[in-house]
């Protein structure tokens, strides 16, 4: 069975607010991109995403999706102009041999990262999706099997702008069954601690962890980890510049908590000088970003480290998150899997039905490939919707 078209879907839908809340002042949907202080990264006022469809000769298909919250029609260039030409024609029930294939393509120009890895993390879903369905297989259990059919998770963020209203999301979180909380900060040292006091005093019952995006110098991280430590938080993430693998050792080293990297990763070999040089307790990759063939070989690098893998998600949709899923069910060494409720929501619009969530805990979706169905007319009016977007930009 042969692969004869791959199809991509560059959505951009507006959901009232943006990733983590509202967007700055003043910005709407038409607006662009915009920073949100004191985070330096663009975001977007809508949730963005680029889907992939791989289809074989008998008419079989899978879908992918990357983690792409701005530009999606980046990396969607990418799988037209120099992914799919390739792909066609290749074994659709071969899904790594296809990787090494395409990963190979660019390899040698240094572009295992960025937009061409997040291409190739797209087409990896599609390919693991479609042998899944031409073999009559679920994805973990291509993978291996699962270690688990309920994987545990964490809530991603209190999207508000005051202590006093992230301390009413944590109440109604609770309320909800969410036992475990990460409040992304990096609003100052004295100003995160007065968070997570405020947090922790409306929601005492919390499990906390702390995402500072990447804000800090060593010296305010090793600061800022002292007294979350006197808090039991339970790790910190993203705490110094993203390319500093000799700082985060250094923190790493001297953290009383810890230290939580790998979004910002793409590949085993990133991922094993991080690893060897002990600069990450806990490893985030996203599969979004990596693929599935590329976040198992990440699981396996920490797993003979010891290292727990607590794996990224934020802003993919129904797609990139029954990915996550199914890698994490396969690792051995999941420690727990990070979801955003906002993205969670938005992300069930392109699917027939939603993933199932309880409390803290998803239920790995059965069935062949990844176990979802996509709504194939929802993201044709989606796709339709981005298009427009960009006229108007």
């Amino acid at each position: 069975m042969r692969i004869v078209d791959v199809d991509t879907f560059v959505l951009s839908i507006d959901a009232g607010e943006s990733y983590q809340g509202t967007a700055p002042a003043g910005t709407t949907a038409a607006d662009g991109y915009y920073v949100k202080p004191p985070w330096r990264s663009l975001y977007s006022p809508r949730f963005e995403s680029l889907l992939v469809r791989v289809t074989a000769e008998d008419g079989t298909f899978g879908w992918g999706e990357a983690l792409a919250p701005v530009a999606p029609d980046v990396p969607a260039a990418v799988v037209a102009r120099l992914l799919a030409p390739v792909l066609r024609g290749l074994d659709a029930a071969a899904p790594r041999p296809a990787w090494h294939t395409l990963r190979n393509l660019m390899r040698e120009r240094g572009h295992l990262v960025g937009h061409q890895a997040d291409a190739l993390a797209a087409v990896d879903i599609a390919l693991w999706d479609l042998a899944g369905h031409v073999t009559g297989r679920s994805v973990s259990d291509l993978l291996g099997g699962a270690f688990r059919r309920t994987v545990p998770t964490y809530l991603s963020g209190l999207p508000a702008e005051t202590d006093e209203a992230r301390a009413e999301l944590a109440r109604n979180a609770v309320a909800q069954g969410v036992r475990t909380v990460k409040l992304h900060l990096g609003n100052g040292v004295e100003a995160d601690l007065a968070t997570v006091d405020a947090v922790r005093a409306a929601a005492p019952e919390l499990r906390l962890a702390v995402d500072a995006h990447w804000v800090y110098t060593l010296h305010e991280a090793l600061a800022l980890a002292d007294e979350l430590a006197t808090r039991k938080v339970w790790f910190l993430e993203a705490p110094l510049e993203p390319e500093d693998l000799a700082g985060h050792a250094a923190l790493a080293a001297r953290s009383p908590l810890p230290v939580a990297v790998g979004e910002a990763l793409r590949n085993r070999y990133e991922f094993a000088q991080w690893l060897d040089a002990r600069a990450l307790a806990i490893a985030q990759p996203d599969t979004g970003r990596t693929g599935i063939t590329e976040a198992m070989v990440i699981a396996e690098l920490a797993a003979a480290r010891h290292v727990p893998l607590a794996p990224h998600h934020s802003t993919g949709l129904g797609v990139v998150l029954a990915a996550g899923l199914h890698v994490a069910a396969a690792a051995e060494n999941l420690a727990v899997f990070e979801y955003q409720a906002r993205s969670t929501e938005v992300g069930t619009t392109i699917l027939a039905e939603p993933i199932a969530r309880t409390g803290d805990t998803f239920t790995l979706p059965t069935g062949p490939g990844l176990g979802i169905e996509v709504d194939l007319a929802a993201v044709e009016r989606l796709a339709s919707d981005a298009r427009g977007a960009g006229e108007r930009l």
